[in-house]
C-alpha cells in the first residue's frame, strides 16, 4: 500500500514538472513572436491618387493611286495621300469639366497633267471647353468655349499656263521649265493665319441626349486674322482708318488710292486693309456623335455665328460631317463633308465671272489605315 501511494505521488510530481517546462517554452515562444512583431518594418498602405483625366488619340492615313497605260478614254495618273489626327484630353472632377480636342488634317494630290503637288486638304482646329454642371439639372451647365481655326500651308488656285512662243504645247517644254510655268500661273488663295478664326464664347451647355450636345453663347468675341496682304480684301477685312473717308484724304493720296484700287493687283490693294478684324456676337454650336455599332460612327458639328457689330442677320455657317466605317482592325473607309458660308468671303467663279459671296462645299471619300489609342 505504501508503495502504491509513493508511486502516485511521484507521477503527480513528474506531471507538474513537465507542465511547468511546457509553460516556460510557450512563454519563450510568445516573447520571441512579440519581439519579431515589434522589430518588423511598418507597412504603409499605398494611397492611389485619383486620375481626373481621360485621353484618346486617333490617327488615319489614307492613300489613293491611279495609273493609266494606253487608256483610250484618257485621264491622269494620280497619287493621293491624306493624314488625319484627332486628339482628346478631358478633365472631370465632381461638377467641373474641361474638354480639349485638336484636329489636324493635311493631304495632297499629284496628277500627271499638272507636274506639281496640289494641296487637297489642310486644317488646324482646336477646341477647348471649360464648364460647371448645375447641381439640380444634370444636363445643364455653364461653359466657356475657346476655338481656333487655320491651316498649315499656302493654298493655290492652279490655272493652266499659256503656251510660250515657239512651242506647240506645254509637253514640249523641259520638265523643269514646265514646273516653273505652272508655279508662275497659280494664284494664292489662302495660307497660315490667312485666314485664322479665333473666339471665346460664354454661355450654357445643354445635353438632352447622350449623343447630342448644344451650346448657346450670347457673348462671343473673336478675331479674324489675315496675315497675307493680297488676301485681305477677299476675306472681308476693313480699310485702315486713313482710307475710310475719301473726303479726309489729300488729293495726292486719293489719286494713288484710286489708281491702286483700279489696278486689280491684290497685293497692291491689300496694303490699304487691316490685318485683323474684331467680331462680337452670338454663337450656337451643335455636336452630334452617334456610334451605330462598334464599326460605324457618325460625328457632326454645326456652328452658327451672328456678328452684332456688322449685319447680324447674315450668319456665318460652318457644318462638318464625318462618317467612319471600320472595315478591319487597322483599316477604315472615311467620308467627310464640309460646308461653309461667310458673307465676308468673296469667291470668284469661272461660270459667271463674278466675285461674290458663295456657298463653299468639300467632300472626301478615302480608304486608309487607322490607329486608335485611349487611356485613363
Amino acid at each position: 500500500m505504501k508503495k502504491c501511494v509513493m508511486l502516485f505521488c511521484a507521477a503527480v510530481c513528474a506531471a507538474q514538472a513537465l507542465s511547468a517546462q511546457e509553460l516556460t517554452d510557450a512563454q519563450k515562444a510568445a516573447a520571441a513572436a512579440a519581439a519579431a512583431v515589434v522589430e518588423a518594418p511598418e507597412v504603409v498602405e499605398e494611397v492611389v491618387k485619383p486620375d481626373y483625366w481621360t485621353e484618346s488619340l486617333k490617327t488615319n492615313i489614307k492613300f489613293g493611286q491611279t495609273s493609266l497605260t494606253n487608256w483610250a478614254a484618257g485621264g491622269d495618273n494620280t497619287v493621293t495621300l491624306q493624314a488625319f489626327v484627332d486628339g482628346n484630353a478631358n478633365y472631370k472632377k465632381d461638377d467641373l469639366f474641361w474638354n480639349n480636342r485638336l484636329q489636324l488634317d493635311y493631304g495632297f494630290v499629284y496628277a500627271s497633267s499638272k507636274p506639281i503637288l496640289q494641296k487637297s486638304d489642310d486644317r488646324i482646329y482646336l477646341e477647348s471647353k471649360l464648364g460647371y454642371k448645375n447641381a439640380e439639372m444634370r444636363n445643364f451647365s455653364f461653359s466657356a468655349n475657346y476655338d481656333f481655326k487655320s491651316q498649315f500651308s499656302t493654298g493655290y488656285d492652279y490655272l493652266t499656263p499659256a503656251v510660250p512662243d515657239g512651242y506647240e504645247s506645254l509637253e514640249d517644254l523641259k520638265h523643269k521649265d514646265k514646273i516653273n510655268l505652272w508655279k508662275d500661273a497659280r494664284k494664292v488663295k489662302s495660307g497660315f493665319l490667312a485666314p485664322a478664326y479665333t473666339n471665346l464664347a460664354l454661355g450654357i451647355d445643354l445635353k438632352p441626349w447622350k449623343w447630342l450636345s448644344l451650346n448657346f453663347a450670347p457673348l462671343t468675341g473673336g478675331v479674324v486674322i489675315v496675315r497675307d496682304e493680297g488676301l485681305r480684301k477677299n476675306f472681308g477685312m476693313e480699310l485702315k482708318d486713313p482710307y475710310k473717308d475719301a473726303s479726309k484724304m489729300s488729293p495726292e493720296t486719293l489719286e494713288k488710292f484710286d489708281a491702286d484700287m483700279a489696278s486689280g493687283d491684290l497685293d497692291l490693294i491689300g496694303k490699304y486693309y487691316r490685318g485683323a478684324r474684331f467680331e462680337f456676337g452670338a454663337q450656337m454650336k451643335a455636336d452630334i456623335a452617334v456610334n451605330v455599332n462598334e464599326n460605324f460612327k457618325y460625328t457632326s458639328q454645326l456652328v452658327l455665328f451672328s456678328n452684332y457689330l456688322d449685319k447680324p442677320q447674315n450668319m456665318r455657317v460652318n457644318w462638318d460631317n464625318r462618317f467612319d466605317w471600320k472595315l478591319a482592325k487597322y483599316f477604315s473607309l472615311t467620308l467627310t463633308t464640309n460646308m461653309i458660308y461667310d458673307d465676308k468671303v468673296l469667291i470668284f467663279s469661272d461660270t459667271d465671272g463674278l466675285t461674290k459671296q458663295r456657298v463653299q462645299f468639300k467632300e472626301s471619300l478615302l480608304f486608309g489605315f487607322i490607329w486608335t489609342w485611349s487611356g485613363k
